[in-house]
């Protein structure tokens, strides 16, 4: 990916979206050729010389300083997620081009983690950046049927939203679903850009889904830590779920997390559910060949 091109991207468009009054600034009337503020209103707002602004909505971020970066977030209203997202730009742009060069693996979940998911007595997956689901137990793969039997490995729930038709009965919400998947791959492409596995990603799902392309156009950045699923699975039907995201330390792997209110609706779908994945797993098992040399039950 284009560093400076993200860079100007990424600030014209949140520029877009600040208007003079959210700012506290007079209008004057008249009529205004941009939408939201001008590059001369922004640099009033940071402290900064026009020139200077200019430059660094060009894409030259190399050697703005904290405090220039600070302001410039402040001026532009950005939440913790962009504002997170700039400075990953900034430091993107200082890195040395040996130093840059992180790429991300298909990353190992260690048997401790498997052991945590199997422990839980709710739907729980890990996924990497990329959101290829690397881990889950049981339940989890129950929830995630459709995603989990993807061909293609390790199943991906970006891939799953996009390119697969499906996704949109099993997402309540697909528009909310696909937002928030789109706005985290663009932090971690400004996280890790040279992830050569998730920029393969983003040119997979620019290449074969005009709305992917749409959204990854708006530049839009999102931190997804917790929140709601509605979902309509294949399986027990309707799930109103909370969920929690929790990062694995040293790891880049997150462990999603899904509960339903003790009594609900929910619960008891995701009860049917695990009696039905577990149903399934004793058939799938009786079903398997022996092992040469095992002894019968």
């Amino acid at each position: 990916m284009d560093g400076r091109s993200e860079i100007k991207e990424f600030l014209a468009s949140r520029r877009a979206q600040v208007t003079p009054e959210r700012a506290g600034l007079p209008t004057y009337g008249g009529h205004r050729r941009v939408k939201g503020l001008r590059r001369e209103e922004v640099a009033l707002l940071a402290g900064v010389s026009v020139d200077y602004y200019v430059r660094l909505e060009r894409g030259n971020l190399r050697g703005a300083s904290e405090q220039v970066l600070d302001a410039l977030a402040r001026a532009l209203q950005l939440d913790e997620a962009e504002r997170t997202h700039l400075f990953d730009l900034a430091r993107a742009a200082n890195a040395t081009p040996t130093a840059s060069r992180r790429r991300g693996g298909t990353q190992r979940v260690w048997p401790s983690v498997q052991r945590i998911l199997d422990a839980v007595a709710a739907p729980a997956w890990v996924r990497n950046a990329r959101h290829d689901l690397l881990a889950a137990n049981r339940l989890g793969y129950a929830l995630y049927l459709e995603m989990s039997t993807d061909p293609i490995s390790p199943p991906n729930n970006a891939r799953y939203v996009f390119l697969n038709p499906r996704s949109q009965e099993f997402f309540v919400d697909w528009e909310r679903a696909a937002d928030d998947i789109v706005a985290m791959l663009r932090s971690e492409a400004g996280r890790n850009p040279y992830d050569k596995a998730l920029s393969d990603l983003i040119g997979e799902l620019s290449t074969r889904s005009e709305t992917f392309r749409q959204r990854w156009a708006a530049h839009n950045v999102r931190f997804h830590r917790t929140g709601r699923k509605q979902l309509r699975h294949p399986v027990v039907g309707d799930l109103d779920l909370s969920f929690e995201a929790m990062e694995l330390p040293g790891e880049d792997l997150t462990m999603l997390v899904y509960t339903a209110e003790p009594g609900s609706r929910s619960q008891e779908a995701l009860d049917l559910l695990a009696s039905w994945a577990a149903t399934l797993h004793q058939e799938q098992n009786s079903e398997a060949p022996a092992r040469p040399g095992a002894s019968n039950p």
